[in-house]
């Protein structure tokens, strides 16, 4: 599994490769954090959530799992470091693990103010699956 982030206009792009479609969605969920917090690694995994996101269309469920996560930060001021994602017909269920933002110990590198629909993909390769999405900051 592999991501990488590159510069988008105002935005933040980000390609994310894995083996298979759970991994991808998991994969996206830890760069997008990494894109929040100068070191992922500080945070630990102390409180552990389950989250749902329903939809079948893997582009759109891609977006809808990101957004939730984004929720997660913004509204409770979670810091994911972990995820962990199952899928099914009818959409995708998470346990994402992290804690709540310690300023004291962690320290933000972006605001991430949205995840758009620009540019959103989600592709099966030969090797595994594949998305870029962006990030407004």
């Amino acid at each position: 599994m592999s991501h990488e982030v590159f510069e988008h206009t105002a935005d933040l792009g980000v390609r994310v490769r894995a083996p298979d479609r759970a991994a991808l969605y998991a994969e996206s969920g830890q760069a997008l954090f990494e894109i929040l917090v100068d070191d992922l690694g500080a945070v630990r995994p102390a409180t552990a959530l389950e989250v749902a996101v329903a939809g079948d269309d893997a582009a759109y469920l891609l977006h809808d799992w990101l957004g939730e996560l984004l929720y997660l930060f913004t509204a409770r001021n979670l810091l994911l470091c972990a995820f962990d994602v199952r899928l099914a017909h009818s959409g995708l269920t998470g346990t994402v693990r992290g804690e709540v933002l310690d300023r004291t110990r962690h320290r933000l590198a972006h605001e991430v103010k949205a995840i758009t629909y620009h540019g959103l993909e989600v592709r099966q390769d030969p090797g595994g699956w594949s998305a870029e999405f962006v990030v407004d900051i």
